[in-house]
């Protein structure tokens, strides 16, 4: 990424970021919810256009591609979705083949054999009649993740891959992510607020807020960093306005719940 703007309105959620992901290596993007991390992630993916800058993959400048030329690039990378992003009506191997469908990828047989390496390296082998509804959430993700390393990606691209998953669930997601970068050696970005998962898995860490990288080091070169908003998202504390704040009963307008005025109104 070259210098990538973008602003929805007034919010402006990219200011001028600079972002190369290195090679074979897993970057982790931090930060705290709503700062623009998936946003980040979608424009890597030519899923949004800059409004300013440009964004690159390998040899090809993605935001200038039109969507037919995107095509070719997006086989080359593996996304997985916050949710998962499962289909419900198509079971464990139908969801895995679609993208080997949608792209013609080999014969009807090697698109089943290879749904079953894939199930199989995430430890998934034996589901393939399954539908989602009958799997547990953190199946769900494993699946998605089997599904995401179909085509064999250059670059895998996760946006928060342990959210909504207990921390043992968590944890066997953040061994994925090592597993599949070993065997595979695949570049991967990982999107997550999740700090014990960005300590885990990333070779390194940069810190998104109000539109900026503010930090890029390595997982254990963050505790050595001063800068205030770094130290206090990583150990997970609130910063002195918002503990005066709360203690003064002075939450702002949109932290105010709002009462219904009426039994009628709180019904609807």
């Amino acid at each position: 990424m070259v210098d990538v703007h973008k602003r929805f309105g007034r919010l402006v959620v990219l200011d001028g970021i600079d972002f190369q992901a290195q090679r074979g290596k897993t970057t982790v993007v931090i930060g705290p919810s709503g700062c623009g991390k998936s946003v980040l992630l979608k424009h890597i993916a030519g899923l949004m256009k800059p409004d300013k800058g440009q964004v690159w993959f390998r040899q090809d400048c993605i935001s200038e591609m039109s969507e037919a030329a995107l095509v070719k690039v997006r086989r080359r990378m593996g996304f997985l979705f916050q949710g998962g992003a499962l289909f419900d009506s198509m079971t464990v191997q139908e969801n895995i083949c679609f993208p080997q469908d949608e792209h013609n990828v080999g014969t009807r047989q090697s698109r089943i054999d290879r749904s079953r390496q894939v199930l199989s390296l995430v430890g998934l082998d034996g589901l393939q009649n399954r539908y989602p509804e009958e799997l547990s959430g953190g199946q769900k993700k494993r699946v998605a993740l089997a599904r995401a390393i179909a085509l064999e990606p250059e670059l895998i691209l996760y946006d928060e891959p342990t959210t909504g998953l207990d921390p043992v669930r968590a944890d066997l997601i953040n061994e994925l992510i090592l597993k599949l970068q070993s065997a595979l050696g695949t570049t991967a970005i990982v999107v997550t607020h999740d700090m014990a998962s960005a300590r885990k898995v990333g070779d390194r860490i940069v810190m998104l807020h109000e539109g900026k990288l503010i930090v890029d080091a390595a997982p254990h070169e963050l505790d050595d960093v001063q800068d205030g908003v770094v130290q206090r998202f990583v150990l997970g504390q609130a910063s002195p306005e918002e503990l005066a704040q709360i203690r003064q009963g002075n939450l702002s307008a949109s932290e105010t719940p709002t009462a219904p005025t009426s039994p009628q109104e709180s019904s609807k």
